[in-house]
């Protein structure tokens, strides 16, 4: 049997986004004018042998995709975005009016196609901030009293244990987690990376944690000058995550117990202009000029923040590459070992734009 391409891969996938397009207008047409009665989503539970919960997501989506998401329908339509990437559109839209969400809808349509969950999730989310700029607040408030812990038990003998936190307090604590974990590893310790931060977490909740290596947690928050002197209310930036409100961002910024390097941005480009200098150890000056100018791992799909990524010479030492700034990306583990796998290859220009070409011969681009 021939090997199947790519390309056919990604047909099939466009059809089944198209597919899901017509499911979404069909369970529209079938909720709708029974309103919200409960009992709608168990009989469609029933229907397709799901869950209850299950059932009123994919009602709520088809709704929602129909009725204040045209244009993110159509690109369902198209085949450019499954059913998962819709949600993402849905998802930031949900605390907003019929007429902003379909503001939002039509910004941010047309660039849907080529990215991942993750990104359409961001860039909703950013959209949302320009549309509804004086909500922005409101809502972090509001999600902040939600926040919660959950414990969910799983199978052969393990649960997992899950807290919902404001995103600048659960990337301290992870932060917190992964540098006790990375110290215990260069001590020798032959666990695992995730059974290091498995254990840590553990040890840190049960009071454990007597001789463990102690390491200052450090994540990133961007905020450009005008709104860190209240002369705008842009949102800022948590690294990994996403847009910050403008009040959380100077709070962050300016609380002297604070244990987040604040980078101040210049407005109009992002590019970083000054950063915050409280941290343990004088900063390598090229190393912290590539991790907050690339934010996150720099392989398109990947999220990873910087501060925890690898610093991979684009063109190779051995091939006289320079170890400078124009030479240096930050990549996750698992992405900096695909850049040395035979077929792949990284180009970086002197905008700091990376070009990747995949084994397959198709190229994406990172500003």
């Amino acid at each position: 049997m021939g090997e199947t391409s790519i390309e056919r891969v990604l047909e099939l996938e466009r059809e089944i986004a198209r597919l899901q397009a017509l499911q979404a207008r069909a369970l529209a047409d079938y909720s709708t004018p029974r309103g919200h009665a409960v009992d709608v989503a168990s009989e469609l539970a029933l229907a397709l042998s799901i869950s209850e919960n299950s059932a009123r997501i994919k009602m709520t989506l088809a709704r929602d995709l129909v009725s204040r998401l045209p244009k993110t329908l159509a690109a369902m339509s198209r085949g450019e975005i499954d059913a998962y990437k819709a949600s993402k559109v849905a998802g930031p839209t949900s605390v907003l009016s019929d007429s902003l969400a379909r503001e939002v809808d039509a910004a941010v349509a047309d660039r849907l196609a080529g990215r991942d969950p993750s990104s359409i999730r961001r860039m909703v989310n950013r959209t949302v901030h320009k549309v509804d700029p004086d909500g922005a607040a409101a809502r972090a408030e509001n999600r902040r009293r939600e926040r919660k812990v959950e414990l969910m038990h799983t199978d052969d003998a393990m649960a997992t244990l899950s807290a919902n936190l404001p995103a600048e307090v659960a990337s301290a604590a992870y932060a917190r987690i992964d540098r006790r974990a990375r110290a215990l590893r260069n001590t020798g310790d032959q666990r695992t990376m995730d059974q290091l931060r498995a254990d840590v977490f553990a040890d840190l909740l049960l009071g454990n944690h007597a001789g463990t290596p102690s390491a200052k947690a450090e994540i990133f928050v961007h905020v450009d000058l005008a709104t860190l002197v209240g002369l705008a209310n842009n949102p800022g930036e948590l690294a990994g995550h996403g847009p910050l409100p403008a009040p959380i961002a100077r709070a962050i910024a300016f609380d002297p117990k604070s244990t987040w390097r604040r980078i101040i941005t210049d407005p109009r480009t992002g590019a970083p202009i000054d950063v915050g200098r409280e941290r343990y150890r004088p900063p390598a000056v090229t190393a912290d000029h590539v991790k907050i100018r690339d934010r996150e791992c720099r392989f398109p799909t990947c999220h990873r923040p910087a501060h925890y990524s690898d610093l991979d010479h684009v063109i190779p030492k051995q091939r006289n590459g320079e170890t400078n700034t124009r030479n240096l990306i930050g990549l996750c583990r698992r992405h900096h070992r695909i850049k040395h796998t035979p077929g792949w290859q990284f180009h970086l220009t002197d905008t700091g734009t990376l070009h990747i070409t995949t084994p397959a011969g198709h190229t994406y681009t990172t500003p």
